[in-house]
């Protein structure tokens, strides 16, 4: 069943598993988005190959697939439509949006992509604001790590969240915010691309870990809580036609709150493996390259003794 706008929506049968794969609707915003920044990248990618130039297909996969594909998932499948109804399904939601998909995204260096297919002018262009002051300061490992922690308490704990509840554009931009957010903090973690910010892997381990703790504690004071966030609109809900079915506001918060706990460690440790790999071969391309400087100082050697 495809609906248009279904955040709007106010009329939804029970929730269930089957309607997350079952029920999609279309909202125009993330819908556009992912048509261009998905069509866009394939093009590079096709630019590549008639080029005779390779490009790895994992990469291909990381950003189209597993990118591009969770943001489609967690706004139009039935996540997003039920994302106003139930705090707990807006949660699963944050937590795709905020972690899931920046990771894949990073995994697809676009920005490498980008620089290996665009015409010179807009290289030049897309060069200058990689080594832009503005680049350099958004991607200063500190401020992104606070910008990323405090995202979500601001969210939740302002008038924001209830202002995405009763507005479908801005609903909307919280998706878009919630992948800028995060893609800003782990781009420069997880990515392959030449992006400033970038750190030694000792400290990518750290900041990730540092994050965990942040979501646990976000998601113990969501439990904890007694007050409803998104009150009025939620009690509205259970006045209205899907009364009969939907679970208790607190209730449903409290399996939020949960939700964003358990997430956060299970993502969590999807990155620490991401990083453990991407170190493990980092450490063997630097060992390979240091056993080729020693082969030709070495070679030289042997040549300056023969000829000496």
């Amino acid at each position: 069943m495809l609906i248009v706008g279904g955040t709007s929506e106010l009329d939804l049968p029970r929730f269930t598993l089957g309607r997350v794969f079952t029920d999609w609707g279309i909202d125009p915003v993330p819908f556009v988005l992912t048509v261009w920044v998905a069509g866009l990248y394939l093009l590079g990618v096709v630019v590549l190959r008639r080029r005779g130039d390779a490009w790895p297909l994992g990469r291909t996969l990381a950003f189209v697939v597993a990118g591009m594909g969770s943001f489609t998932f967690a706004t139009a499948s039935g996540i997003g439509r039920y994302d106003t109804t139930l705090l707990s399904v807006h949660m699963v939601q944050h937590m795709i949006l905020s972690m899931l998909v920046p990771l894949s995204l990073a995994l697809g260096a676009p920005v490498t992509l980008a620089l290996r297919t665009l015409p010179a002018t807009p290289r030049r262009w897309l060069l200058a604001v990689l080594h832009s002051r503005v680049a350099r300061v958004l991607s200063f490992p500190p401020l992104a790590f606070g910008l990323y922690v405090i995202s979500p308490w601001a969210l939740y704990f302002s008038g924001w969240y209830d202002a995405s509840l009763a507005s479908d554009y801005v609903h909307e931009m919280m998706h878009i915010h919630l992948v800028a957010i995060g893609t800003l903090f782990f781009w420069p973690l997880m990515g392959i691309d030449p992006l400033p910010g970038r750190v030694g892997y000792p400290f990518r381990v750290l900041l990730t870990v540092m994050t965990l703790p942040f979501h646990a504690f976000l998601g113990v004071t969501i439990m904890g809580q007694t007050t409803l966030l998104g009150e009025s609109h939620y009690l509205a809900l259970r006045d209205g036609p899907m009364g009969s079915w939907l679970p208790d506001p607190l209730d449903d918060q409290h399996l939020a709150g949960g939700i964003l706990w358990g997430a956060g460690d299970l993502i969590g440790l999807v990155f620490f493996v991401v990083l453990f790999a991407q170190w493990v071969r980092s450490s063997r391309t630097e060992a390979a390259r240091e056993d080729r400087r020693l082969d030709l100082m070495e070679a030289r050697s042997a040549r300056a003794d023969r000829e000496g």
